[in-house]
């Protein structure tokens, strides 16, 4: 029989990569390595493993076959060499920054920032003596006056969270590079499924893993991907001896588990989302939709190039600002109220009260997030049910309005 050497596609490597049932006594499910510890046949093979002369397992915070099994699938997907596996993204964040950053280095990251990423910059790399600089990164000549011969990291998230504003990879990773800097991307609203950076020039992507990658709302997790040498320091530096924040065998067995079925759930999140912004784009209460492929997004073509579909997530704007965003928050009924995203459920969060809480108003005004912006997660409900309930709760919260203000 000839072998087949096709390069597999994306849904088969994300069920198969890495694992034969014949290695595994002919269990088709990988099994689950729950164990702090490993054994050493000998003194002289544990001597080799810690030299890192032989491959073995030593202890589960530094690896274990469970996590290596998900590092390596993550990695295929990704298009990277390896992969590292945490207890949450921001682990794998924290653990990234801390491992490329010394006091003295500047990060330039994007004007947009998921809040706990914002709150981690300044409360916690700053107070090391690392500067941490914003600018417009939708902007790729901002991007180049901003670079600096201390820029050793630039950072953003495309889509931004929770704004959905869109970075240009390729050309911000060239600038990067041409600097002597080096291009962190978190892509969780996308998964590798629709967006692949390090095909674009980026060096290392971040997860939030609890998202999509997992998909059932039921771990934490965070995953990176980025050359070899790169992931051995992340793993020994900012993993291993900075953080700790690994990963338990049973939560790595829970996020395999979801990266077999993410091809078909995330066509089921871009289609619900794009019937949501069909309603939204429509309705006299809303200002505005931030969402990659609407016709009007100056954004639009960039989107195109660098994603395959427009993504799971909507973020819209309420007129009246922060008591309309409450009112139809308060209103929903199946789609429900909740920070994260990537679940089956649809779940709908208040910016302003809640992931970006830590900004100031001054700084959410400054950051392009408004008080009256909603962010969506669409989820894997039947379309119809939730258009319903999208649109009883936008009726309750014109409701409350004033008559001028609804009609304007």
């Amino acid at each position: 029989m000839t072998q087949d050497t096709r390069p597999r596609g994306f849904a088969t490597r994300a069920i198969h990569h890495g694992y034969d049932p014949m290695n595994h006594q002919g269990a088709l499910v990988p099994p689950v390595y729950q164990t702090s510890t490993f054994a050493f046949p000998s003194v002289e093979h544990g001597a080799a493993c810690f030299a890192g002369n032989e491959q073995g397992y030593i202890y589960t915070r530094i690896s274990n076959p469970t996590l290596a099994l998900l590092e390596a699938r993550i990695a295929t997907l990704e298009g990277g060499e390896a992969g590292v596996a945490f207890a949450s993204g921001m682990g794998a964040i924290t653990a990234t920054l801390w491992t490329l950053l010394s006091p003295g280095d500047e990060i330039l990251v994007d004007t947009t920032l998921y809040g706990c990423t914002f709150s981690f910059l300044h409360h916690g790399l700053a107070k090391f003596g690392v500067v941490v600089r914003h600018c417009d990164m939708t902007s790729t000549v901002a991007v180049q006056r901003a670079l600096s011969a201390q820029t050793r990291v630039v950072y953003f998230e495309t889509p931004a969270n929770p704004n959905m504003r869109l970075v240009d990879i390729r050309q911000v990773a060239m600038l990067a590079r041409a600097s002597g800097a080096i291009t962190v991307v978190d892509n969780t609203y996308c998964t590798p499924y629709l967006q692949r950076p390090l095909e674009l020039g980026a060096d290392i992507v971040v997860h939030s893993a609890t998202k999509y990658l997992s998909g059932h709302g039921d771990v934490t997790a965070g995953l990176v991907v980025c050359d070899a040498a790169t992931a051995e320091r992340i793993r020994l530096e900012g993993l291993k001896d900075m953080t700790g924040a690994v990963l338990s065998p049973h939560d790595a067995n829970l996020v395999l588990r979801g990266i077999k079925t993410l091809a078909l759930r995330m066509e089921r999140h871009c289609d619900n989302a794009k019937a949501i912004v069909r309603l939204l784009a429509h309705h006299p209460l809303v200002t505005r939709v931030h969402y990659p492929d609407l016709p009007d997004n100056p954004q639009r073509m960039l989107a195109l190039r660098q994603m395959k579909r427009a993504g799971g997530m909507i973020a819209f704007e309420l007129k009246g600002g922060y008591d309309t965003g409450r009112r139809f928050m308060n209103a929903l009924q199946l789609v429900t109220r909740a920070v994260s995203l990537g679940d089956p459920e649809t779940l709908a969060q208040h910016p302003a009260s809640m992931t970006h809480s830590t900004y100031t108003p001054e700084e959410r005004a400054a950051h392009g997030i408004p008080e009256g912006l909603v962010r969506v997660s669409a989820g894997l409900e039947d379309t119809e049910d939730l258009l319903a309930d999208v649109e009883q709760a936008l009726a309750v919260a014109a409701a409350g309005m004033p008559s001028e203000s609804a009609a304007a």
